[in-house]
């Protein structure tokens, strides 16, 4: 018999096990991430919610109280980065990521399964989550308490896959300081950027902080589209992150970035690094390979605000 009840809907995926097969055969790697899946499931009943099923490297949950939902989540990180440290851990297991989305809303229940909107929200939703992320539609934002709300940011309005309104988004950053920043602040010195010039063939862009995130893919819901065949629908993503500007990988092929006068290209795959100076973005691959689009950006000190370029205004009908 089919129920109707409105709950937080949580989706959590983990991310980078294809490198624990690699590095550890198919049945020790299947072992890893079911325990991991496992004890992360383990933080659902305690915080009020239902694991509704779990999906190979990820599981679908549902709660009746949208702040049991988001602390459930926080324990669910936390776990994740317990178990890496273990010091018996396989060292594999430490690239493991973990992505939630959560979503507000009326669900059918029916034979332990559930449905509805909200399912679908939070299930497209974590397409857009980049490593250690947590993203929370609007309408679950607004239920959290002041000091929980402190915590996150807003993305502004996300286009999902498949809706036609976008969807308010809200997201709590990954915890503790990205290490691929660290290490570029520690190679260069870094002031607070104003701005960013995006150069895509032979269109110039240039956002403010206020024009920020940006999405970047083929899909018709990113503000700068870019039609070509290694680039995911939504591909990466900019924003203005810790006091600087950061590129976060969420595509399939991998986003790649060479900054001017550097050798070294910065593989991110599912991961993220802040922009300095001026460079280039392989999307789908390396700046150095043949045939790979690139996105050129230079970070700016200044915006000369009597030549405002910005990126096209996406087709509310898309």
């Amino acid at each position: 018999m089919a129920t109707i009840k409105r709950r937080t809907v949580l989706f959590a995926d983990l991310r980078g096990s294809t490198g624990l097969y690699e590095s550890l055969g198919n049945a020790q790697a299947t072992a890893v991430v079911t325990q991991t899946i496992n004890t992360l499931a383990q933080r659902v009943p305690a915080m009020g919610g239902q694991v509704v099923k779990t999906l190979g490297d990820g599981l679908m949950a549902v709660y009746p109280v949208p702040s049991m939902a988001v602390a459930s989540a926080l324990q669910m990180h936390e776990s994740l980065e317990t178990t890496a440290a273990a010091p018996h851990a396989a060292p594999a297991v430490s690239r493991l990521k973990l992505q939630i989305a959560m979503a507000l809303g009326e669900v059918v229940e029916v034979n332990g399964d559930c449905f509805g909107d909200a399912v679908n929200v939070a299930a497209r939703l974590l397409d857009h989550a980049g490593d250690n992320e947590t993203l929370i539609t609007g309408d679950l934002y607004d239920e959290l308490p002041m000091d929980t709300r402190a915590a996150y940011r807003s993305l502004d309005r996300v286009h999902l896959r498949g809706r036609a309104e976008p969807v308010e988004v809200h997201m709590l950053p990954p915890r503790g300081v990205d290490t691929t920043a660290t290490l570029m602040e520690t190679r260069f010195d870094l002031s607070e950027p104003e701005g960013l010039q995006l150069l895509w063939r032979d269109s110039v862009y240039r956002l403010s902080r206020s024009d920020l995130p940006v999405l970047i893919g083929r899909g018709s819901t990113c503000a700068l589209q870019i039609d070509e065949a290694r680039v995911s629908r939504t591909h990466a993503r900019i924003d203005w992150t810790g006091g600087g500007l950061q590129i976060a990988d969420l595509s399939i092929n991998g986003t790649y970035v060479r900054f001017t006068g550097d050798d070294e290209v910065l593989s991110l795959r599912r991961g993220a690094c802040t922009l300095h100076g001026s460079g280039d973005i392989g999307l789908g691959g390396s700046p150095n390979e043949v045939g790979v689009p690139i996105l050129q950006f230079s970070v700016m000190s200044s915006l000369d605000d009597t030549v405002p370029m910005r990126l096209p205004p996406r087709d509310p009908a898309s």
